[in-house]
């Protein structure tokens, strides 16, 4: 079986503004390397899956951002959706296109803006992924051991353990939980029994076609047969908003996991980048390409744009974002709260999201 990948790309970032907006999304941004996240996606994938089996999803607004990013990857791989619908249109529409090219294929999708390493490791975990997937049918995930008791994460619940892939162990999903309040968060980890949903996912193509037909054929129906300009417009503005965790995972009988024992993080908000950054000697992170310059200053996180200086003094714990037009100066334990100014300022109709 030919296997292929599904990168979605379509998202919007909103908790990395001011460098993420409706016109640069959080994907194209050179977050933890000089690649924009999503060059640094397609990358990870060298070796396991050829280029040309390499599809993508995004927005038709986003068509030139990504054709930078992505100058390699062959034009008829760009899925540009007319709207957005949440990942289970994206999903599906790849699916659809994957079958047209080969019925008996099998196929990864994994977001394009995670920060995931060491890279081979991610590879081993696909190539043992796509096996349980050829073999069984049912459809794979790939969960992330929790180090911490977050709330920003949905979760699964591991069930029976399953024989192991090589040096991958596999497990039957017994739940998918929503993200959790602080104490249920403390007592999954404590447990041992849970790990983060990576939303990454191994499946034969015609078991997920299979699966949207038992839980989603209303959705398969609008784009089965695959129209273009005017009717996909028309087709997709009349698509459900609803995830592929919802529409069909949490659905399903059988869907399996392979836990992730290495480096993932999906950079949700700045403060993640403490984790995807190394720190200078006074525990200050900065990336983008900044020019950073501090005295009497410590565990600040800053972000800049090529040769743009950002100097700091006697100031610590900050998060300072300098791009384009905008400047966010906050605390760090205020940062998780960006989506909420910008949802304001939207509202608002601010030029500047």
């Amino acid at each position: 079986m030919d296997a292929f990948a599904v990168i979605l790309a379509g998202g919007s970032g909103t908790r990395f503004w001011p460098a993420s907006r409706r016109s640069l999304p959080k994907q194209y941004l050179p977050i933890g390397a000089a690649e924009p996240l999503v060059a640094q996606t397609l990358a990870r994938l060298e070796g396991l899956i050829p280029l040309d089996r390499i599809l993508v999803v995004s927005a038709q607004s986003q068509r030139e951002e990504l054709q930078r990013a992505l100058p390699r990857l062959p034009r008829e791989n760009l899925l540009l959706e007319p709207c957005g619908r949440n990942t289970a249109a994206s999903v599906a529409w790849a699916a659809l296109e994957i079958r047209r090219r080969n019925p008996n294929a099998v196929h990864v999708v994994l977001p394009a803006d995670h920060v995931i390493r060491p890279a081979e490791s991610l590879r081993a975990s696909l190539g043992a992924g796509l096996d349980e997937a050829r073999e069984s049918r049912a459809l794979v995930t790939f969960g992330v051991r929790p180090t911490r008791a977050s709330t920003g994460f949905g979760y699964l619940e591991l069930g029976e353990a399953l024989p192991a892939r090589g040096n991958h162990g596999v497990h039957r999903v017994r739940r998918f939980v929503e993200k959790p309040v602080q104490e249920r968060a403390d007592e999954f980890l404590k447990s041992g029994r849970y790990l983060w949903n990576a939303g990454i996912f191994a499946w034969r193509t015609d078991a997920i076609l299979s699966a949207f037909e038992r839980h989603g054929p209303g959705l398969l129906r609008a784009l089965e047969s695959f129209p273009t300009g005017a009717e996909l417009e028309h087709a997709y503005g009349a698509l459900p908003v609803v995830s592929i965790d919802v529409c069909v995972l949490e659905r399903e009988s059988d869907v399996r996991t392979l836990p992730i024992d290495y480096f993932w993080s999906d950079v949700g908000a700045w403060t993640a980048l403490e984790d995807v950054l190394a720190p200078d000697a006074n525990g200050n992170r900065s990336t983008g390409g900044t020019l950073l310059e501090t005295l009497d200053a410590s565990g600040n996180l800053v972000y800049g744009e090529d040769g743009q200086l950002v100097a700091l003094l006697g100031v610590d714990n900050l998060v300072v974002v300098r791009a384009g037009d905008a400047v966010l100066i906050t605390t760090r334990e205020r940062a998780d709260q960006v989506r909420a100014l910008v949802e304001r300022m939207h509202a608002a109709r601010s030029p500047f999201v």
